[in-house]
C-alpha cells in the first residue's frame, strides 16, 4: 500500500468498505462492505516482497468483488473524476447448463491493482 490515506479514501469513500478494524502502526486496515466483501490492505513488508516493487504494483493480479450497489459505486467514482479502466458493461457467460450475467466495471487502485467490481444481473438459459 502507498500512502495509507489514498488507499483508504479509495476503498472506502469511492468503493463504500467501512474499516472494521485497523493496526495504523503496521500499516493495517481490514475493510468490508455491508453485502459481504472483505478485503485487508497492508503496507509494504520486506519479508513479502519476492521481487524489486515498482509501480504499478498490480500488475498482472485482478481482483474481482460482488457487490449490490454497483450503480451507487459508479455514481461516486465518476463525481470524483476516478478513470474508470473498463466497462461498465453488461456481460453473459455460460456456466454449465445456464449463462450467468453480471454488470461489471474495472478501475485500478492508488497502488495500481485493478479491481473487478460486479454485481449479478440474473441467469437465462444458454440458448437465449
Amino acid at each position: 500500500m502507498g500512502r495509507p490515506e489514498d488507499s483508504l479514501g479509495f476503498w472506502c469513500d469511492l468503493l463504500g468498505f467501512a474499516i472494521a478494524y485497523r493496526r495504523p502502526e503496521e500499516g493495517f486496515a481490514y475493510l468490508e462492505r455491508h453485502d459481504g466483501p472483505q478485503i485487508m490492505l497492508c503496507a509494504r513488508h520486506a519479508d513479502w516482497e519476492v521481487a524489486r516493487m515498482q509501480r504499478p504494483f498490480g500488475r498482472g493480479a485482478v481482483f474481482q468483488i460482488f457487490i449490490t450497489d454497483l450503480d451507487t459505486v459508479i455514481a461516486r467514482l465518476k463525481g470524483a473524476d476516478w478513470p474508470l479502466f473498463e466497462g461498465p458493461r453488461d456481460v453473459w457467460r455460460r456456466w454449465g447448463d445456464i449463462t450467468g450475467g453480471k454488470r461489471e466495471v474495472m478501475v485500478q487502485d492508488p497502488d495500481g491493482y485493478l479491481v473487478l467490481l460486479a454485481q449479478d444481473i440474473g441467469t437465462r438459459p444458454v440458448d437465449a
